[in-house]
């Protein structure tokens, strides 16, 4: 991911609030692929941000948070893949290609997130709701108005648990792009 971060605003933050928060996020960024997410605090990153320790527990209330904010942001400033494909698989493979590149291409946020999303914070909960909301959508999207719910939670079960493998480290989210092809492929079977 690199230091530019998103202009999605937050909610009720005045105009200097959106500024400062849009500058914790983009230093947050650049600390994490600098130091990692194990390394990363927030005191580290708001004097990066040149803002006091206390002004950015202001706008996160975690690492956790700040992970999942990132992630949040990486999904939330991509446009979509454009969809070519003929056939709702083809348009699904697409789209979870996309999605896995996208995250490959953000190792260090992928990495931080991976364990930050499992937490119990509720304003990650909150996040990890909008991301799967998000990811979900995409899938929707690539299948067309006559999705079958069915197939839709198939779809996202797998392509999270895919995602929680390559964090894992048992293949790479690149790996994750091509391997999920085979697994759209098989869902769709069944749907003939």
């Amino acid at each position: 991911m690199s230091s530019q971060v998103s202009t999605v605003p937050r909610h009720s933050l005045n105009a200097r609030q959106a500024e400062t928060d849009e500058r914790q996020l983009a230093a947050a960024a650049e600390e994490l692929e600098s130091v990692g997410h194990e390394a990363l605090t927030i005191r580290s990153v708001a004097q990066r941000a040149g803002v006091s320790p206390a002004t950015a527990y202001t706008y996160v209330a975690s690492k956790d948070h700040l992970f999942a904010e990132l992630f949040w942001r990486l999904l939330a400033d991509d446009e979509g893949p454009r969809l070519r494909g003929r056939t709702p698989t083809a348009r699904l493979q697409e789209t979870t290609r996309h999605l896995a590149t996208l995250i490959a291409g953000a190792p260090a946020t992928a990495a931080a997130a991976t364990k930050s999303l499992l937490g119990n914070d509720p304003q990650v909960e909150r996040l990890r709701l909008r991301i799967g909301t998000r990811i979900l959508d995409s899938f929707r999207a690539a299948l067309g108005d006559d999705a079958s719910p069915e197939v839709l939670q198939a779809v996202q079960f797998a392509f999270f648990g895919g995602v929680l493998q390559a964090g894992m480290g048992v293949f790479t989210h690149e790996e994750l792009a091509t391997r999920f092809d085979d697994v759209v492929a098989v869902i769709m079977a069944g749907t003939s």
